[in-house]
């Protein structure tokens, strides 16, 4: 096991810095609850500024920073649209291609909720295959791969981008 002068016997991963850690880049974006209901209800084709505020109970204020991050990001994008019988332009709100990424997000989150949170009825929502109807479950495999049914058989280690811990 590697060591550090302030950690001698500590985890391996005490080796290495968290300045650059993409978990703690990401959860900069997700980490706050709204955030990931609005992916939600984009997710789910509700993708109007206040069809999502009414379906989801989002405050108008909240919605409107989570929905100008999202789009800051480059997740959502903005598109224009006239509601009918006229009126100004408003918008709708799309995922990108970097956004749709992170539905495989969801429907991992999704599961774990479905396995702990759910209701005694089951899920309120199930996650299908287009083509043939039968559920998604979102899988781990390595890149030669080998399906990992445990995540104790996950380990993380330095990637390329690892810097040592100074700490």
């Amino acid at each position: 096991m590697p060591t550090s002068p302030t950690h001698p016997a500590g985890p391996p991963a005490m080796a290495w810095s968290t300045d650059n850690c993409t978990v703690g880049r990401t959860m900069a974006i997700l980490g706050e609850r709204w955030t990931v209901v609005v992916l939600r209800e984009v997710f789910n084709g509700v993708r109007r500024f206040d069809d999502i505020r009414r379906h989801s109970g989002i405050p108008r204020q909240v919605l409107s920073n989570r929905l100008a991050s999202l789009v800051e990001q480059d997740i959502l994008r903005r598109e224009p649209y006239r509601p009918e019988g006229g009126g100004r332009t408003r918008h709708e709100y799309r995922p990108t291609a970097k956004g749709l990424y992170l539905y495989l997000v969801l429907v991992a989150v999704a599961e774990w909720g479905d396995t702990y949170l759910a209701d005694p009825e089951g899920p309120p929502v199930e996650f299908v295959h287009r083509d043939c109807g039968e559920q998604v479950h979102p899988v781990v495999e390595c890149a030669a791969g080998h399906r990992i049914d445990t995540p104790r058989d996950v380990v993380g280690r330095p990637g390329p981008g690892a810097k040592p811990f100074d700490g």
